[in-house]
């Protein structure tokens, strides 16, 4: 047999010995080979599975990242929301303060209100008791009644009339109480108005017949008697009773301006009839007077009532003729429509109709 050196050990084998090794050597290497490329592969295959769970986790990572960011971004939205909450909570709950505080003061008002009110209606009950035990309780004489009386009246008058001089009549002069010297605006006296009060349960007529005597004497001009109790002929609070004015309590100040005006009037026409006598006088007087103006300005205000009305007639009259115009405008275009569609129908046989020729003219020019 051949004997061959072995490339691995060196020594020497035999040849058959040698094949064996070398195909041991080769399917070794087959082997190595394969089992290396296993490797390689499965190293390769497990690499991209690492690779790609990698990515996975890295696109899990950024996920979660973006995950985060919105989780932040949606709590602050929270945070914020929560704060604008209760920024409306706490406006709330003012406008509630406000409502509440409101409706407590509108309470406290209406309560204290009634409770004035009771308040009022009990003063008024204890003024209306006080008023009727003074009545049923009152005593003296009635001379003092009248004094209260003549004083209450002389300063009503003086109050009411500031320019006017108002006297008390000595206690001597029998029936009168009060003398009203009735002044002009420049302060010239026109007239006197005598007084006399009476607090009575009877009327005496004796007391008519006094106070025009008074009158008389005193040279005045107009008596009247203020009293609690009219006569049996009088059935209203004032009248002229035996050439005397007698006048209930509560009515003497409105007498009062009744009178003093009428005086005043008289002064003044007799100043004007003193200054002139003939007809150009009396045409000045009428026509400065109060009759003259108030004519005037009934004229006049027929006048303008008459104009409103005439203006009112016109626009009323020209809507009136509008709409009638538009309507008969809109007729005549309605027959004219038809006239013509029948004229296309039927040809230049249609005979003419007088005044539709002459809207096609109109027609035309417009």
């Amino acid at each position: 047999m051949h004997k061959v050196l072995c490339p691995h050990c060196g020594k020497e084998v035999e040849l058959t010995d040698a094949f064996k090794h070398q195909i041991e050597s080769e399917i070794a290497d087959s082997i190595k080979e394969t089992l290396t490329k296993e490797l390689t592969e499965k190293s390769s295959i497990e690499l991209t599975e690492l690779k790609k769970e990698l990515d996975e986790k890295n696109k899990k990572v950024v996920e979660l990242r973006d995950q985060e960011i919105n989780l932040r971004a949606e709590k602050r939205k929270i945070e914020e929301r929560e704060k604008d909450l209760t920024l409306e909570v706490e406006r709330k709950l003012d406008e509630q303060r406000k409502i509440v505080a409101e409706e407590v003061s509108k309470k406290s008002y209406e309560e204290h209100k009634l409770k004035d009110l009771e308040k009022e209606k009990k003063i008024r009950d204890m003024e209306n008791l006080i008023e009727e035990l003074r009545r049923k309780s009152e005593q003296g004489s009635q001379q003092t009644q009248g004094e209260v009386l003549e004083l209450d009246l002389e300063e009503n008058l003086r109050q009411s009339f500031p320019s006017d001089s108002i006297e008390p009549v000595g206690k001597g002069v029998r029936g009168a109480d009060v003398r009203q010297i009735v002044r002009s605006p420049m302060g010239n006296a026109c007239g006197v108005i005598l007084w006399e009060s009476k607090r009575t349960k009877a009327w005496v007529d004796e007391w008519a017949t006094k106070l025009k005597e008074d009158l008389r004497s005193e040279k005045a001009d107009i008596p009247v008697i203020v009293t609690t109790t009219l006569p049996k002929e009088v059935s209203v609070g004032l009248a002229l009773y035996e050439g005397v004015w007698v006048v209930k309590y509560e009515l003497a100040l409105v007498l009062a301006q009744i009178l003093r005006k009428n005086i005043l009037d008289v002064a003044r026409q007799k100043a004007v009839s003193a200054q002139k006598s003939d007809k150009a006088s009396m045409l000045y007087d009428y026509v400065m007077g109060h009759e003259f103006r108030q004519q005037v300005e009934a004229i006049a205000e027929i006048f303008k009532e008459e104009q409103e009305l005439i203006q009112k007639e016109r626009a009323s009259f020209e809507r009136i003729w509008k709409a009638r115009e538009s309507r008969n405008k809109r007729l005549i275009m309605s027959t004219a429509n038809i006239y013509g569609s029948v004229q296309g129908l039927v040809g230049t046989s249609m005979p003419q109709i007088k005044g539709l020729d002459l809207m096609e003219l109109e027609d035309g020019n417009n």
